[in-house]
């Protein structure tokens, strides 16, 4: 008999606040290195992400917190994806697109025209992740903080 779990994807909690660190963390030091502007988020996700207007998503199965990824306001019009982790042991189940689906909707929910993210073409399963969900590779123009950064996405969202 097959064991079914319950998978929820939810809200920022500041319950849920220390597992979006742990889970950046986790690729962020596998592939890179953390930088200022990555503690700057960690220090406060709810003052850096939430208050301006975005949201953290997190993937939770029974109790255990699975993925999570943040929709960061940039403008009325353009919103980000960034942050975005699955546990590596938890990979593979389609944790990542349901956070990305929280996101899209999130994002048009809130009239974003477009949602872009900036990564690095060496997440190749990132990256085709977010092909999968309509994202095209455009030029490098929304400025960053982060040296890692050597490919910048962007999804036009339906209705605009």
């Amino acid at each position: 008999m097959s064991e079914f779990h319950l998978v929820e994807v939810t809200r920022f909690s500041s319950e849920l606040a220390k597992h979006f660190e742990s889970l950046n963390r986790e690729w962020i030091e596998e592939y890179f290195v953390i930088e200022e502007a990555d503690r700057v988020i960690f220090a406060d996700p709810f003052k850096q992400i939430v208050e301006p207007g975005g949201q953290v998503f997190f993937v939770v199965s029974e109790g255990e917190v699975l993925g999570t990824c943040a929709v960061i306001r940039l403008s009325d019009q353009v919103y980000e994806l960034a942050k975005m982790a699955v546990k590596s042991e938890a990979r593979g189940r389609g944790y990542g697109d349901l956070l990305i689906v929280s996101a899209i909707q999130f994002a048009t929910e809130a009239g974003a025209e477009r949602l872009i993210l900036l990564s690095n073409t060496r997440l190749h399963p990132a990256i085709a992740l977010y092909e999968k969900h309509g994202f095209r590779s455009v030029p490098i123009t929304d400025a960053h903080d982060y040296s890692r950064v050597d490919i910048q996405m962007e999804l036009k969202l339906s209705g605009q």
